[in-house]
Order: structure tokens, then C-alpha cells, then sequence
């Protein structure tokens, strides 16, 4: 069942707590025992590897956006470089987060020494793709609308590869094989030219409550942005279209801005936690790009 959260300007009581990020003194790792990860295999040593890192990226990138510095604004990937991202830091809760985020980093790299893991590859590991609602080889079929009244179609995205920081589809059906790429917090990171993207707008590990910030642009539309924020309102296990998906429903609200003009955009996104996979995108504005409805219908398994 979806726990709730009433809807509050609580974006911009962040933005007082937290005041203006400015750069300190390099953040020291807070040590961690390796000795907590001695059960561990390394399939699972190298997934938590992966999650510190992407959680590190995303607080450093929190910071850094509002700071203004645009260091980490292009996107960071799983191999980020600490040493950047810890003198960066702003004291308070952020610098606090990476120390121990550092920390623990530090000692998964122990625990993977002692045990000789060999270099992670970029598949994902068995057990994490045998835990996704989505397989390999699988078609998702979405019904899209543009506008309120505009006729609805449906499109295809196959999934050709699950990677231990994307997800690569072929959408379908296409006279050519377009791509598309998504990260796992389910930021598109490729699509074709025309199609909607929004890069760090979401986050790994969303949570009731949580507030989230970035942009949605045009694939080949350089003038053409939306400025969005957003609150994950709902979370919990849901049946979309005959699967199980850990849900978060994130409200969005905020600016499209075109040269000097600028019009209101509001709606929701609504995706899979564990994958990142995109179940509903409900766009509002009098920008017609940004007005659009979105919906995954099924899932048609793999033929064998």
C-alpha cells in the first residue's frame, strides 16, 4: 500500500535550513570496520560499492547546485573521484553524509581486498537483476497522449541491457533501432531527438518526504528547458500494469523557459525505486512540448 505525504512547500524550508553552501576545508572519512562486510560476497560488496558512490554523487551534486559552482552539474557515474567531491564540501549535514559515506567506501574497498575480488564489470550482478520487476529481452508498451485531448498512442521500449548504472532500451516500433538510457534512479541519459529528458531530477533511494531538483529538456532543443522541483508525495509496493513495483510518486511543479518568455509547469512522475523504471509521467503547461501524458500499459515478456 502507498504511504502519503501531504503536499507542503517544504523545498523552500530546506533552502533556509541549509543556507548558502560554500566551500571548506576537505571532509575527513569517517572510518568504518571492515570487518562488517567479512560474510559478504563480492557481488554484493560490489553493489553496495555502488550505491555509496551514486548516494555521494548525489549530495555532492545537491550542494554544488545551489552552491552555483557547476562542478558536478554535467553528471558524475559510479567511478566518481572522492577527493573532488569531499574539498567541495559545505560544513553541516551534507559534510557529515560524505564523511561517512567516505568512510564506508573505504572500508568496502578493504573487505574486497581481503576477499580478492576481481574489478566489477559493468553487467549488473545476478541477484540485483534477478530482484528488478523488469527482465532482459521484456518490452514495456506505453500509452502516451500529448495535450488533454490529443489522440493516444502507444510505443515500445525493449530492454536491451541492465548495467550496474543504466538500463539500455530499443524503442519500438521505429524505422531504426533508436536508444534509449536510463540510470537506475531513472534519469533518461540518451533518447531520441524530440523526446522529453530529465537529467538528476531523481535520486537513488527516494523517500517519503524527500525533496528533488533539476531540469526536463527537449533532445535537440537546446532553448527550449523546464526549471522543475519536486516532493516525493507517495511510496510503496504497487501493481502497474501486472507487475510489482516499489513505487515513488514524485509531484513536480516549476518554470519552461523559452528565450525571455517563461510559463508554468506542473504534474508528476511516477517510477520504479529499485530500478528506476518509468510507470507514469503527467505533465501541465500552455507550452505544448511540456504537455503530455504518459503511462506504462504492460509489460510482454520474453518470447522463447
Amino acid at each position: 500500500m502507498l504511504r502519503r505525504f501531504a503536499l507542503a512547500p517544504l523545498w523552500f524550508a530546506a533552502v533556509l535550513v541549509a543556507g548558502c553552501a560554500t566551500p571548506s576545508a576537505e571532509v575527513k572519512p569517517l572510518a568504518a570496520n571492515p570487518a562488517e562486510f567479512a560474510t559478504w560476497d563480492c557481488s554484493r560488496i560490489d553493489d553496495e560499492l555502488d550505491r555509496v558512490q551514486q548516494r555521494a554523487a548525489d549530495v555532492a551534486y545537491t550542494v554544488d547546485e545551489r552552491a552555483g559552482n557547476n562542478i558536478v552539474a554535467l553528471g558524475v557515474g559510479l567511478a566518481i573521484f572522492w577527493p573532488t567531491i569531499l574539498a567541495m564540501r559545505p560544513d553541516g549535514l551534507e559534510a557529515a553524509e560524505l564523511a561517512r559515506l567516505k568512510g564506508r567506501f573505504e572500508a568496502l574497498r578493504v573487505a574486497s581486498a581481503r576477499k580478492s575480488c576481481p574489478p566489477a564489470g559493468s553487467g549488473l550482478s545476478a541477484s540485483r537483476a534477478a530482484s528488478f520487476p523488469v527482465a532482459l529481452g521484456e518490452r514495456l508498451v506505453y500509452e502516451e497522449r500529448s495535450g488533454a485531448r490529443g489522440p493516444m498512442v502507444e510505443s515500445g521500449l525493449r530492454v536491451m541491457a541492465l548495467r550496474r548504472d543504466e538500463i539500455e532500451f530499443r524503442s519500438e516500433p521505429a524505422a531504426t533501432e533508436l536508444q534509449w538510457r536510463q540510470d537506475l534512479a531513472g534519469n533518461v541519459i540518451v533518447a531520441p531527438e524530440g523526446s522529453l529528458r530529465w537529467r538528476r531530477l531523481l535520486r537513488a533511494d527516494l523517500e517519503l518526504g524527500q525533496v528533488t531538483a533539476g531540469d526536463i529538456d527537449i533532445v535537440g532543443e537546446p532553448l527550449l528547458r523546464a526549471r522543475v522541483r519536486g516532493q516525493v508525495v507517495a511510496v510503496g509496493p504497487q501493481l502497474v500494469a501486472g507487475r510489482r513495483f516499489d513505487v515513488a510518486v514524485i509531484e513536480l511543479f516549476g518554470d519552461v523557459q523559452r528565450g525571455e518568455a517563461s510559463t508554468r509547469l506542473e504534474g508528476a512522475i511516477v517510477v520504479d525505486r529499485s530500478s528506476g523504471v518509468l510507470l507514469r509521467l503527467d505533465l501541465v503547461s500552455a507550452q505544448r512540448e511540456f504537455s503530455l501524458q504518459r503511462r506504462l500499459a504492460r509489460v510482454e515478456a520474453v518470447v522463447r
